[in-house]
């Protein structure tokens, strides 16, 4: 005689799975969604830390890893709700789209989130600057550093390498 398991469990341990493997390759899992409703990314993610409402009409979810982690992930959304795209955001290709004296707070915030590192000042430069960490080249953690002017325009971008570390891939910091 064959033993099934009920559905429940067979759910809850799919469920643990997919949880599993959300966890461990988003970017590949995300990108493994594509046509999927929204719902179906959420069931997958979580609850997205920010959402926003395009200029295209489309909808964009982002689920940042900040400020101890190294990574943003845009989860894009057409019209009907279903995903077109999922990406990490915080790569160079990402980041030299970023066009200083045309984007403003909100196309950065659009791009990357809110930051979750603490927003400073230079009052010297009269500078707002937004900082995410991520990984230059893909393995030197550094800071994304993003400045705004007065008007809140983005004045310049910088990847700056961070001497200290703290990468998480690595147990030892």
């Amino acid at each position: 005689m064959r033993y099934r398991l009920p559905a429940c469990v067979t759910a809850a341990v799919a469920t643990l799975v997919l949880g599993a493997c959300a966890t461990l390759r988003p970017l590949e899992t995300g990108q493994g969604r594509l046509g999927a409703p929204q719902r179906a990314v959420r069931d997958t993610f979580g609850t997205p830390t920010e959402t926003y409402r395009l200029a295209d009409g489309t909808t964009r979810w982002i689920y940042s890893k900040q400020p101890l982690g190294f990574e943003v992930y845009a989860a894009d959304f057409d019209v009907n709700g279903e995903l077109t795209r999922f990406r990490q955001m915080l790569t160079a290709r990402e980041i030299y789209d970023a066009r200083p004296g045309v984007w403003t707070k909100q196309d950065i915030a659009e791009r990357f989130g809110h930051p979750r590192e603490p927003i400073q000042f230079y009052s010297r430069m009269k500078r707002e600057v937004w900082s995410y960490r991520l990984y230059a080249n893909s393995f030197l953690p550094a800071h994304f550093r993003a400045y705004y002017d007065e008007r809140g325009a983005l004045d310049r971008t910088m990847i700056i390498v961070d001497e200290i570390g703290g990468d998480a891939r690595d147990g030892s910091k």
